[in-house]
């Protein structure tokens, strides 16, 4: 049981950091490229480079870019930058902690330009079962309904279905690339149009995809259409955290427009404090973050990322390829990039149990259903270590066959 004495006297500095290096020791091993998800590392260069930035700006504070305009400046030269990267020549954004907090203000700015353009009380998201649970995680705080429909065959959102669901009411249809669940890409043009066609918002998350889509088709891989390019996106989500390799916690949400983009901010100055005003669920904001990323990109800039893109996209092969000569073990869809989930097509083998061997073998694997399934976000640091991987996977089927039901996990920070 935790102790829950508040410490009476201080300790030495050095003693307090080795504990922490001792609360370390069961952490995953991801600079080993152990991980597949959680952290993304893009190399020993750019580790230093955000190290050296998260030093600098360990305690400079983005609640009031007034007193720390270098911030201001940052924020927004990212959100240029990627607001180029995503071919929106008037777009504009604000950075946020995550891909959640992203997708939560998308859906809260979608729910106010409704009520604020269209009259919208009662206002509804339509999406597919594969979009993330953030969108429904927004629904519930903003208090909009939320109408799902099932993928298709393919795995793809169904514009179809979509398209049944969508009326007066909408408020925001989603799209993704990729999407969480299986590293695909929704038909984002047809749904783009479905959300222009009631003037609702049209949200892609490319919490996931988007800073691997855009230099994977300058490696000549390119995807279905997805970003500003697409007529009636409004606005995009993206982690600068994942595959942009920026550390936690740095995303960017962006709309189409400087217009489009007040919808996201909260204003209010009826109390005793006067004028409070911010884009972000966060009142105070750390700057590390920010400037971290910025320092990042700057660093990688387009050569560095299509370097770690085709770096990451290699492993990806490899590992798909790999998974396929595996008896029992299939994937799920058709994915082309990094992310990619594992089930099993032979009876009486337990995926799970596979995700034990593996876990046993000192691999962190997430773990999601239905069906159940082994999620993997392939990134430059698990090139080297491949064929240890399939090697261990194979292992694991192996060892599977008749064992006991492995367990699900939880995606959660629930104690």
């Amino acid at each position: 049981m935790t102790d829950r004495s508040f410490p009476a006297t201080g300790r030495p500095a050095a003693d307090v950091l080795a504990d922490l290096v001792g609360k370390q020791a069961r952490d995953a091993r991801w600079a080993e490229g152990r991980t597949f998800g959680l952290v993304f590392d893009g190399g020993d260069e750019v580790r230093a480079v955000a190290d050296e930035a998260a030093r600098l700006y360990l305690h400079e504070s983005a609640l009031n870019t007034q007193a720390f305009p270098s911030l201001g400046a940052i924020q927004s030269e990212l959100c240029g930058w990627v607001s180029g990267l995503f071919h929106g020549p008037e777009a504009a954004g604000f950075l946020t902690s995550g891909g959640t907090e992203s997708i939560l203000l998308a859906v809260k700015a979608a729910r106010e330009r409704a009520l604020d353009e269209r009259g919208v009380t009662r206002p509804e998201v339509v999406l597919a079962n594969s979009a993330h649970a953030a969108f429904h995680k927004g629904a519930h705080l903003f208090g909009l309904a939320v109408r799902s429909v099932p993928v298709t065959d393919d795995l793809t959102a169904d514009v179809d279905a979509m398209a049944a669901e969508v009326g007066p009411n909408t408020a925001l249809v989603v799209a993704s690339a990729v999407d969480y669940p299986t590293g695909l890409v929704d038909p984002v043009p047809e749904i783009a149009a479905l959300a222009a066609s009631v003037g609702a918002s049209c949200h892609v998350d490319a919490c996931m995809g988007g800073f691997v889509l855009p230099f994977a088709e300058m490696e000549g891989r390119a995807a279905p259409a997805w970003d500003f390019r697409s007529e009636g996106v409004t606005t995009i989500s993206a982690d600068i955290h994942k595959l942009g390799y920026a550390p936690k916690g740095v995303s960017v949400l962006l709309h189409a427009s400087r217009e489009l983009r007040r919808h996201q901010t909260f204003v209010f100055d009826d109390w005793l404090g006067g004028l409070y005003a911010t884009p972000n669920l966060q009142g105070t904001r750390a700057g590390l973050p920010m400037a971290a990323a910025w320092a990042v990109i700057s660093h990688l800039g387009t050569d560095g990322y299509r370097h770690l893109v085709r770096a990451t996209l290699d492993a990806a092969d490899r590992i798909r390829d790999g998974v396929r000569a595996i008896d029992g073990l299939v994937l799920r869809g058709d994915p082309a990039h990094q992310v990619l989930a594992i089930t099993s097509d032979e009876p009486g083998l337990d995926v799970f149990a596979v995700g034990d061997g593996l876990a046993a073998r000192g691999w962190y694997i997430d773990r999601q259903y239905p069906p159940d399934s082994l999620h993997l976000t392939v990134s430059n640091g698990n090139l080297p270590v491949v064929d240890e991987f399939l090697g261990d996977l194979a292992a694991s089927v192996l060892e599977a066959r008749g064992a006991a039901p492995g367990g699900s996990g939880q995606y959660a920070t629930i104690d």
